[in-house]
């Protein structure tokens, strides 16, 4: 089902940022809707991660619309476009590694969420991430700081689960991590798919793209390339040599 049927939660026109005096992002466009996964694909430095700060607000120098939910969020700050459910899983990870398994999701917890129609958006209790997440089931008093990274990994994504967010940002989560883990998190974004949360993810893996992602946008120096189906992107020979090939 393509992006045009569905209700768009998350909406980019036009964006531009720049770290200090260097341009990063020009005019960047793209779209997210309801229930669909989509690939923000491209090489180191091809500008992946800064998109999705950019669309967080993380970045103090950006031009450009930027509307979720309904609402403008083109100059808010990162909480501000939390609090409206837009979630935000860095590359970095950021888990508290003073804090155990458990007070790391209460940390992200936030009230139940309801979609534009007034029906009821997911809600992620401790227990319920434990049944997506067996491995941190296993250790909920267990100290952040003395996980393995893919555990790590595994912790941000549920700690931003907490907040109920009708969109993930999630950025490159097959990058560093066990093979295991790798399956996990696919199967993890599957899941959250097939209760209608959407998710924009940045990734260089383009196996682990296929899995997951019903569209994908290659990004080049901060431009768009290509924007197309996932089955139009693996048939695409050209775009792949020129812009994913390392």
């Amino acid at each position: 089902m393509m992006a045009a049927t569905r209700e768009i939660l998350l909406e980019a026109r036009g964006l531009c940022a720049w770290y200090g005096a260097a341009q990063i992002l020009y005019d960047v466009e793209l779209t997210v809707g309801r229930g669909e996964v989509v690939a923000l694909m491209g090489r180191n430095g091809a500008g992946k991660s800064t998109t999705l700060k950019a669309l967080i607000g993380m970045l103090a120098k950006r031009r450009g619309t930027v509307t979720f939910m309904g609402h403008d969020i083109s100059r808010s700050e990162p909480h501000q476009a939390a609090r409206l459910g837009l979630g935000y899983v860095p590359e970095d990870r950021r888990i508290f590694t003073d804090l155990t398994v458990m007070e790391n999701l209460l940390v992200g917890q936030q009230a139940a969420r309801h979609w534009a129609d007034g029906s009821a958006a997911p809600l992620w209790t401790c227990q319920r991430l434990f049944k997506l997440f067996p491995n941190l089931g296993e250790m909920p008093n267990r100290m952040g700081g003395s996980m393995s990274g893919g555990e790590q990994q595994m912790l941000t994504v549920a700690r931003t689960l907490m907040g109920n967010p009708y969109v993930v940002l999630l950025d490159e989560p097959s990058e560093g991590v066990a093979p295991l883990i790798v399956e996990q998190m696919a199967q993890m974004i599957l899941a959250l798919k097939a209760q209608g949360v959407a998710i924009l993810l940045s990734e260089q893996n383009l196996h682990f793209a296929e899995l997951v992602a019903d569209r994908a946008y290659v990004l080049e120096k901060g431009q768009m390339r290509f924007t197309g189906t996932m089955a139009e992107l693996a048939a695409d020979d050209e775009v792949r040599r020129a812009h994913l090939s390392l």
